[in-house]
């Protein structure tokens, strides 16, 4: 299984009630990204460019989300591993620097949990996505939080993966 979870903590502010058209608060804003290998796993953050979203009868109905790929940062600081995960062995962020969700809509929330339905684009790569999100309304905001399980290997992150190359043995990334 070749794969990276997402973890998105947004908050949005509302721009303008008439529409219930709500944008992305970036400077609060978190995404976290976890990735494994045969031999430990590696996580960090990635910072959102920008992200709205429609609302209308306690349901999402379309939105959009821009994620800032040369933003991308290991927790334990590891320049190299930084560096490589930005190069074209994994997310090429000079040619595509930035990943981007599109949202056609969900499910209707019942206890705080919707079914959210979009399309993910990474290095030009476009598939269908369905993901679990949760609402709360605090500190002033709405925050929703998903995690998201990718293959990265539908996007042409095949660097170390089992599924492309034979013999990685313990340098597998999963």
């Amino acid at each position: 299984m070749k794969r990276l979870l997402f973890f998105a903590a947004l908050s949005f502010i509302v721009v303008t009630a008439v529409a219930q058209k709500k944008t992305a608060d970036v400077e609060i804003s978190q995404i976290l990204w976890y990735g494994e290998k045969v031999t430990g796993d590696h996580h960090g953050t990635i910072r959102l460019k920008s992200g709205w979203l429609s609302w209308q009868d306690n349901k999402i109905t379309n939105g959009e989300f821009i994620v800032d790929m040369t933003t991308i940062e290991e927790s334990s600081d590891t320049q190299k591993l930084e560096s490589h995960l930005k190069s074209d062995d994994f997310f090429g962020v000079e040619k595509y620097p930035d990943a981007k969700l599109v949202l056609h809509g969900s499910t209707v929330f019942e206890k705080g949990t919707a079914t959210i339905k979009g399309d993910l684009t990474i290095k030009a790569a476009t598939h269908p996505i369905e993901f679990i999100t949760t609402k709360q309304e605090k500190d002033g905001g709405i925050w929703f939080y998903s995690t998201i399980t990718i293959d990265r290997t539908k996007y042409d992150v095949r660097y170390g993966s089992g599924k492309f190359f034979e013999n990685l043995g313990d340098r597998t990334i999963f």
